[in-house]
């Protein structure tokens, strides 16, 4: 019997060509859509996965509050005195670790010199993340501060082979280490990756400050296990307070707390001190976006399969009449399905493959099918029964439930109320989809116009940026009297970190007349010297920039207005202000800078003198050169004066670009598959009118010998498929606009949902939708009536 009926499934695949064709290419790329999403959002939710404890790992949050002990901020980065601390006091700590952010530094190898990602960290990290060492061990990596841990690929980079154990390399231009290990790779999903990573003993004897306890300065990763059998919301409680009760003064509030790594990159948004969402969510909108998208090819599969009942109730009621029971009937439907099914599966993964290396190129990761991986074949089989059962199951029972008398009648038509109300149906949810993407795609693109567009507070167009290292330290005024002297910029400066991101905040700020909630206020905070707010266009709202001609400036500070609206201070320059038991003064009010992400309310800025603090070379580039020329002298003068390192140049808006990386990818994600919904849509519906003018072929040739005109046809064939798709718009509308109004609200700054929105995608949905049914309904218009009378 299953022989049979697999003969019979091919033979009715063979036979109905545009019907199977329509099948089976809506399926496949409808699954190649759901497989493509799926491995985006399993590489996302895989986050940190790759270790052997990654349940035990935490990542040291901090919340800032205010006076009336509301958290007002919640960061990721802690005192460089906290991992000493808690090691001392609390017992139920297994191993912690300070880590440094990621910055390019300069390896040289002999002759060749090579910038690549590193990172400092204490010798616990090594027992908190498993790193699989290709050469070297663990235990014995960082014995000698003067050591360096590579990846596989850095090794290869540098030496041209990872054995390299032993092998020394001149860091930074300034130390000789030598390679005590070489780990694998990281996974591009992974948190805290690296090219090499050296030890924190090597970090404070290059940069003294960073040794000296300083609870105030919140610029420290630390990462954390604990001991077997630890509650961790006791944990939590426990270290609380553990800075308000080690710090030097009492004008901070911050209390800690420990997030399980696992969830820091999806649940990385936090509201009143606790996760609010983040990335999950984004996932949450994939996984929706690719079951809707299955759904909507299954439901193309069900709409042709009944479509096309008339054409197999005569197959369904000779094998009734000669004794087929129902449930074989079933199974044969379900056969074909299962087939199809099976065809389309293939056709997705070819489809998969051939995308892939263009997918991974817009989202800047690597995804691939891991053929090896025995998960993957059972997931493969799952969706094929999935997937088969899915869209031939109502097939199945609907046609195995023909009644062999009226069959024979030929009774059973596409005019069955009930199957052609449920076809209805389907179409209707289907569209319903495709609507509420197009309305989100729309939204989320203006969202993110929005944010790109809102201004940052200082001028990025012409500025550059490079890292302040080398030589540059002591010549940096060399540098500047070259430079400006060529031509090539028209300002330049120093500062601590980059304007286009966040890198440092700090508390304990005080001043006369400082409110009780005061105590507790954070402020994001950059170090320069001179002509910073000149060199980044940053718009002076009182006061002045820090001068040379007075000395005094070099105890000055800037505060930005929210800082000045927040102090509470009604005349702010000249007022005196404390700062870690430092006294320095206003010099200048400056508009607001956004730091940190454009849609989120920033902190309270402070912009202080300190020369010795800096990180980066911010230049602004003459206009009236070209570019390139422009380009060209800065990297010969600055090669010249710093020749160990490789001039390594940035425009600023291009680092402001990585900031959108999320709304970008949900951008590029929603537009891609949700063009694919729509055209996997009109694909099912194309089928749908084609069947439908097929079926009326003789009505249309009467009307034709009777006088009816082509456009009278077209409209009469057209006019069933606008209308459910114009109830689709009715449903579908107020769905979009709550799920749009939700995902808005996460945002501080966001758009308001207009009508044009909504009307845009009406127009654009009925337009696809009528030329869709139109061109077969146009073409069942123009057909011979001869030949139509002939029909059959």
């Amino acid at each position: 019997m299953f022989k049979l009926n697999l003969k019979i499934a091919i033979r009715n695949l063979l036979r109905n060509k545009t019907a199977s064709l329509i099948n089976i290419s809506g399926l496949a790329i409808g699954l190649a859509a759901c497989l493509m999403l799926l491995l985006y959002v399993a590489y996302e939710w895989n986050y940190d996965r790759a270790y052997k404890n990654k349940d035990n790992i935490y990542q040291v949050m901090v919340n800032f509050s205010d006076q009336n002990k509301q958290v007002t901020a919640t960061g990721d980065q802690a005192p460089n005195v906290l991992a000493n601390t808690l090691t001392q006091e609390i017992p139920e700590i297994e191993h912690i670790a300070r880590i440094l952010w990621p910055v390019e530094r300069l390896v040289a190898n002999g002759e060749n010199s090579f910038k690549i990602e590193g990172r400092y960290a204490d010798e616990d990290i090594l027992k908190i993340f498993d790193y699989q060492f290709i050469s070297g061990s663990p235990e014995h990596a960082f014995t000698d501060p003067n050591s360096i841990i590579l990846t596989e690929s850095a090794a290869k980079k540098l030496f041209g082979t990872s054995d390299v154990l032993n092998k020394v390399l001149k860091y930074e231009n300034q130390v000789a280490v030598k390679v005590t290990g070489v780990i694998k790779d990281h996974p591009g999903n992974t948190t805290y990756k690296f090219d090499c990573l050296n030890s924190w003993t090597l970090y404070e004897k290059l940069h003294s400050w960073a040794g000296e306890p300083n609870w105030g300065n919140f610029a420290f990763y630390t990462v954390l296990t604990l001991k077997q059998g630890v509650n961790v919301d006791q944990f939590n409680a426990k270290i609380s307070d553990i800075i308000v009760k080690h710090s030097p003064s009492d004008n901070v509030d911050p209390s800690v707390f420990v997030q399980p790594l696992l969830e820091r990159h999806l649940y990385g948004e936090f509201k009143n001190g606790q996760p609010s969402g983040g990335r999950i969510e984004q996932l949450r909108f994939f996984v929706a976006l690719a079951l809707c998208i299955l759904i909507i090819a299954c439901i193309n599969f069900m709409n042709l399969a009944t479509a096309r009942s008339q054409k197999r109730a005569k197959e369904v009621g000779i094998k009734k009449t000669i004794g087929a029971s129902r449930q074989s009937l079933i199974a044969q439907f379900l056969l074909e399905s299962l087939l199809l099914s099976f065809v389309s599966v293939i056709l997705a993964v070819i489809l998969v493959e051939l995308a892939l290396p263009k997918f991974n190129h817009l989202l800047n990761i690597e995804l691939h099918l891991n053929y090896g991986n025995p998960f993957a074949w059972l997931a493969a089989i799952a969706l094929i029964l999935v997937t088969g059962l899915l869209a031939g199951s109502y097939p199945a029972f609907f046609l195995s439930s023909f009644n062999p008398i009226q069959t024979m009648k030929k009774s059973v038509n596409g005019k069955n109320l009930l199957s052609l109300s449920f076809r209805q149906v389907l179409v209707i949810v289907q569209f319903s989809f495709a609507i509420v993407l197009i309305v989100g795609t729309l939204i989320v693109y203006q969202q993110l116009q929005y944010i790109k567009n809102k201004p940052l507070g200082y001028e990025m167009n012409a500025l550059l940026e490079m890292p302040h290292e080398g030589n540059l330290y002591p010549k940096f005024d060399l540098l500047k009297e070259r430079l400006l002297a060529s031509g090539a910029i028209t300002s330049i400066c120093q500062s601590s970190g980059s304007i286009s991101t966040p890198n440092s905040n700090a508390s304990g700020m005080e001043w006369e007349g400082m409110m009780e909630e005061g105590k507790r206020m954070s402020f994001n905070q950059i170090y320069t010297s001179y002509d910073f707010i000149r060199t980044n266009g940053i718009k002076l709202v009182e006061g002045r920039d820090f001068d040379p001609r007075i000395a005094s400036d070099q105890q000055g500070m800037l505060l930005s207005e929210t800082a000045v609206k927040t102090m509470g201070l009604k005349k702010p320059l000249g007022k005196r202000i404390k700062l870690w038991g430092t006294e320095k003064h206003i010099v200048g009010v400056f508009k607001d800078v956004t730091w940190g992400d454009p849609a989120k309310r920033n902190l309270p800025m402070i912009i202080g003198f300190n020369p010795e603090n800096s990180d980066v070379i911010n230049m602004r580039m003459n206009a009236e050169n070209p570019t390139a020329e422009n380009l060209a002298l800065i990297s010969r003068i600055t090669k010249d004066i710093n020749p160990d390192f490789p001039v390594d140049i940035k425009f600023v808006d291009s680092l402001i670009e990585v900031k959108f990386e999320n709304e970008k990818i949900l951008g590029v994600l929603s537009n891609v598959f949700g063009g694919l919904a729509i055209f996997i849509s009109c694909l099912g519906l194309f089928g749908l009118s084609a069947f439908s003018a097929e079926q009326r072929t003789k009505e249309i040739g009467v009307r034709k010998v009777l006088g009816a005109s082509v456009s009278g046809i077209v409209r009469l064939l057209s006019l069933n498929f606008v209308k459910m798709v114009l109830l689709a718009l009715i449903i579908a509308m107020p769905i979009a606009y709550w799920m749009m109004e939700k995902w808005l609200s996460k945002f501080d700054y966001h758009i308001a949902i207009s009508w044009p929105v909504f009307m845009i995608t009406a127009v654009l949905t009925l337009m696809v939708a009528f030329f869709t049914v139109s061109w077969q309904a146009f073409k069942a218009a123009k057909t011979n009536p001869v030949d139509a009378l002939k029909y059959e």
